[in-house]
């Protein structure tokens, strides 16, 4: 049995920021990571894929992005700079650990892994609220005879050259694909359910998101007052455009929804101009024939579910239901934070960005646990 005085569960964004916030506290700690490598959600994405939040609220404790990356850093580059994080940070996660139980008693959080057992009175999860791709679910999908894929597994355009693919969900990561599928020369559709908020990625060249850290102060309906005259400017009726707009806007959506607006990053520019069709949710689907719930109908060879994750830390941690509900709030308001040692980050959706509200948060649970533990500060951290 491994001892530590912190365990924190992943090595990916959230685990490398709280390992790298315990070093600025001089708290000893131990990363276990179920795969070979860190970062590895990263390394698994869609090729095209570009952060949504601008470098400059992306950055993780003490290390910045380089001078030398632009604005919105592309996935390998988030990757590199993970490594480089880990490397000049000497933060050396031990990998194929993966953590099959995880239960708190006398005191101390025990942590079953293929392998190891590590032992600590404060355990952090850093797995994230995106760990397990949602099954995908339609009437009749077992008579598809075309190529079924969720987009965890999507890898890019390429493949489907010239041919008919609907992607399903309006989420960022859908909205991307469905742009990466008309650049590889396939005839990308999208079925879109549920209604939903759009707000472009940059305002007159200012990242959306560096405007958003002023209004996330103000309440969030007088956020979204401020904001609908503009969004109406840029975007218009969305419904003519085959789309259900939410009754409430993008600031309303993150805080009751837990769910994040999209940030457009030329999606409706490409719906406007015919590039992509639109088309409502899913009735039923007949060997190639998918019938939508306006009574239309087209045949597809390929089907993109885009339809999200969930967290798969509840499967593993033996805790009450309360404490994973508490993670729709913030870590200031969150009532269970820190209670017997166990703590969550990057769990809760930000209107300001997810990493900058990561590194926040890995901050705020390094800075408790060395108040409850007595640790003096490494004073030689650079930051």
């Amino acid at each position: 049995m491994k001892e530590s005085t912190v365990v924190i569960v992943g090595a990916s964004i959230s685990g490398l920021a709280c390992a790298a916030c315990l070093q600025i506290e001089n708290i000893p700690f131990i990363i276990v990571e179920k795969e070979a490598t860190l970062a590895t959600p990263w390394r698994n994405h869609y090729e095209r894929l570009h952060l949504h939040t601008n470098k400059a609220v992306s950055n993780l404790p003490i290390k910045k992005f380089a001078p030398h990356i632009p604005q919105y850093p592309s996935r390998r580059q988030v990757v590199d700079y993970l490594e480089e994080y880990s490397r000049d940070l000497d933060i050396h996660p031990e990998f194929n650990r993966e953590a099959k139980s995880i239960r708190h008693s006398g005191g101390h959080w025990r942590v079953e892994t293929e392998g190891e057992i590590y032992s600590s009175p404060n355990l952090i999860i850093a797995t994230g609220a995106y760990s397990k791709p949602r099954k995908f679910k339609a009437g009749g999908i077992e008579t598809f005879p075309g190529t079924v894929t969720h987009s965890a597994s999507y890898k890019s355009g390429r493949e489907f050259k010239n041919r008919k693919v609907l992607v399903v969900g309006f989420g960022n990561s859908a909205c991307e694909i469905a742009i990466d599928l008309f650049e590889q020369g396939a005839q990308p559709s999208m079925s879109v359910r549920s209604a939903i908020n759009v707000i472009p990625r940059d305002l007159l060249g200012i990242p959306i998101l560096e405007i958003s850290q002023v209004l996330s102060k103000l309440p969030a309906r007088v956020a979204d007052t401020i904001n609908a005259p503009i969004l109406y400017a840029l975007y218009g009726d969305l419904k003519k455009l085959g789309l259900k707009k939410l009754p409430y806007g993008p600031y309303e959506q993150i805080r009751k929804d837990g769910v994040t607006p999209v940030l457009d990053i030329g999606t409706i520019r490409h719906i406007r101009e015919g590039h992509i069709q639109i088309f409502p949710g899913i009735d039923h689907i007949d060997n190639y024939q998918v019938f939508f719930e306006d009574g239309r109908k087209e045949n597809f060879d390929a089907i993109v579910a885009a339809i999200g994750y969930d967290r798969n830390c509840e499967e593993i941690l033996d805790i009450e239901k309360e404490r994973f509900d508490d993670l729709k709030n913030s870590v200031d308001h969150q009532i269970f934070f820190g209670k017997d040692g166990l703590y969550f980050c990057g769990f809760w959706t930000s209107p300001t960005g997810a990493i900058r509200e990561i590194a926040l948060d890995a901050n705020k649970i390094a800075k408790d646990i060395r108040r409850k533990s007595g640790n003096s500060p490494n004073t030689n951290t650079q930051r």
